[in-house]
């Protein structure tokens, strides 16, 4: 009984998960090379370009699970990319969150600064984002410590900044929010596209550029 049970149970996660066309022609190039980061970066400059359809991520992932590779490039891009696909599924989307955080986690174990950060940005901003019953190892409260970790380790990573502005008014906390916000508009040119577009949405959230009172910029933010 307990056999067929499992059975039953496997069938149906099988059933459930995401199916994609893995020979996208988007994706051609990266999947040539079964290069995890060039699937990843297609991904996100079509998002960045407002061009990204349910099914290009949908391909993406097919594609990013067809083969498997144990380095910290493989298991970001997987995790980056279950979780831009968790984006569009809404409450299907359980099983590709529990991914994204397994899969953050090993980039992190593999490599803690891999990418500056990316690992440790995405890790953070799901376990902020994401409902806890989805989560094995964190909570929003992990979510904020590991944010404001990575900005106290690296002030002038924009992006890093931008992730726990996002963090904090996720968590209906304008206040905190306005410091990375600041910090984050100081350096916008480092940003991408869809992270500039974000930075406006947030800077809006807390109340606008008025209400932010940034200071002007006295000079380049290191690291």
């Amino acid at each position: 009984m307990r056999s067929s049970l499992l059975a039953a149970a496997l069938l149906a996660l099988v059933a459930c998960r995401p199916h994609g066309n893995a020979a996208n022609p988007k994706f051609a190039a990266a999947a040539e090379g079964h290069d995890p980061i060039a699937v990843y970066e297609a991904l996100e400059a079509q998002i960045d370009a407002g061009t990204a359809t349910k099914e290009d991520r949908e391909d993406a992932y097919a594609l990013i699970t067809s083969w498997e590779e144990d380095t910290a490039a493989y298991a970001f891009a997987r995790a980056a990319i279950a979780g831009r696909l968790a984006e569009n599924r809404g409450a299907q989307a359980g099983g590709l969150v529990t991914e994204a955080e397994a899969y953050a986690r090993k980039a992190r174990e593999k490599e803690p600064d891999f990418r500056e950060g990316a690992a440790t940005q995405l890790l953070g901003s799901l376990y902020v984002a994401a409902p806890s019953r989805l989560l094995k190892h964190g909570d929003s409260e992990t979510g904020i410590e590991l944010l404001e970790k990575e900005v106290e380790a690296h002030p002038g990573r924009a992006v890093a900044q931008l992730r726990l502005a996002s963090g904090y008014i996720t968590l209906g906390d304008q206040d905190s929010a306005k410091e990375p916000l600041c910090a984050a508009k100081g350096a916008e040119d480092r940003l991408g596209a869809g992270d500039r577009r974000l930075l406006a949405k947030l800077i809006e959230e807390a109340g606008g550029a008025e209400a932010l009172a940034c200071p002007a910029p006295v000079g380049g933010a290191g690291e």
